[in-house]
Order: C-alpha cells, then structure tokens, then sequence
C-alpha cells in the first residue's frame, strides 16, 4: 500500500527530461492559449450562459476570469518547480504520490478527449450547416452520433470524425508545423472576432440590460440553476 503513494523525486524527474528541443517560444505558447480560449465553445456556450444569468453574463466572465487566473498562477508555480513535461500527472506525482498521478493521468485524457469530441461536434454543426447554405447536402444520418438528435435518425458525425484526423495527421507532422497552423488558424479567428465586435456594436441597445441581473447571484428557475454563479460555472469551460 505504501508503494502505492511513493512520490517522484524532483531532482531525478529533472535528470530524465525528455531530449526534445524546446520550439514553443512565448509568441507561441500566447496563442497557444488564444487558440484553446476561441473556439467552439465561445460562440456556442455563450448564449447558453446568457439564457442562465442574463445581461449580468458579463459580471460571469469576470468571476471565470478570476477563478482562471488562480488556476494559472498555479500552474505557473507548479512550472517553475517542475520544469519537466507531464503537467497535472507530473505535479500530482511529486506532491500526492504514485496512485494519485495514475489517477489523474487518466482524468487528463477523458477530459482531452471529451473536449476534442465536443469541440469537433460543435465545428460539424458550423460546417453542416455553411454547407446547406450552399447548396451542398451531407446525409443526415452521417452528421450527428446515433440518438443526439431528437426526432432524427443519426448514426455517425462523419465531418467530425474526419476534422479529427486532419487534426492528428497535422500533429504528427511535428510541433514547427503545427504551431504554424495553430498561429494562422488563431490571427484568422481574431480576426473574425473583431469584424464581428466592429459590425455588430453599434446594434447594442442598453435599455436591453433591465433587468441587468433578472436571476440574482444563484436562484433556481423552473427546476435549472441560474444566476451570476452558474453562468459563470457555464463560460468558465470557455
């Protein structure tokens, strides 16, 4: 059982550092971040979180940002300690044992993979329908998992599955070529963002706010939590 919570050695997990050579300069691990923080999500969780706590959504943001900004500075002391690959699974070895790290290791891939999933459903759903726009039909029943679509028959979200393996054959290449890719594919959804923010602000209407908080800090509504708080819990995963 002691075996069990043995923890790693900073100084030998440093000693075994893995050769590769480090290429992700700052410019990089920033959009990095940009790129993991604009997705599907954005645009897609967003109305979620204002059906949830209405105009007050901003007041969310904000507490999302707070509670993000405690989860990096403990990253980035983790880092600093740890200089070496591995993440979460790394630090929960040094600190908290082996069994622990098994643990968490596997937590981080569950938790990669559901966000892969969910962020390739949602761009399916973009493309899908960008492509009825214009004419070009896929099958129904290739455009979503067998059962997600009420009142559908579905069997398998073929654009989702194929953006995947564009995805992984782009990662394999190697990290130059994809965080080139990861830069272009970030400046365009800046991009697009600010074209937005640029066409759409001068349609903001403030009489729109009142009630600006119509759920209060956190209240239940027909059965749903809603509030400040729980929209914040909803664009936190932003």
């Amino acid at each position: 059982m002691k075996s069990l919570f043995r923890k790693k050695d900073i100084n030998v997990l440093i000693n075994h550092a893995s050769p590769l050579k480090r290429t992700l300069k700052t410019w990089d691990l920033t959009f990095l971040g940009i790129g993991a923080i604009i997705g599907t999500g954005i645009f897609v969780l967003t109305g979620e979180g204002a059906l949830t706590s209405g105009p007050a959504l901003s007041i969310s943001f904000l507490i999302a940002a707070i509670c993000c900004g405690f989860a990096g500075l403990c990253y980035a002391e983790f880092a600093s300690m740890a200089p070496v690959s591995g993440s979460a699974y790394t630090y929960s070895y040094i600190a908290f044992g082996e069994i622990i790290a098994f643990i968490i290791g596997w937590d981080l891939i569950l938790e990669y993979a559901l966000g892969a999933a969910t962020v390739a459903v949602g761009w399916s759903g973009y493309f899908v329908n960008l492509l009825d726009n214009l004419g070009i039909h896929i099958p129904r029943v290739l455009t979503a998992a067998a059962g997600t679509t009420p009142h559908v028959t579905t069997y398998f979200n073929l654009p989702a599955f194929l953006m995947v393996l564009i995805i992984t054959w782009i990662i394999s290449m190697g990290i130059t070529q994809t965080k080139r890719v990861n830069d272009t594919m970030v400046i365009i959804k800046l991009a697009v963002i600010i074209l937005f923010i640029a066409c759409t602000v001068w349609f903001i209407h403030p009489e729109n706010w009142h009630p600006f908080s119509p759920y209060g800090l956190y209240s239940h509504h027909h059965g749903v939590a809603t509030g400040i708080i729980p929209g914040a819990s909803i664009v936190y995963w932003l």
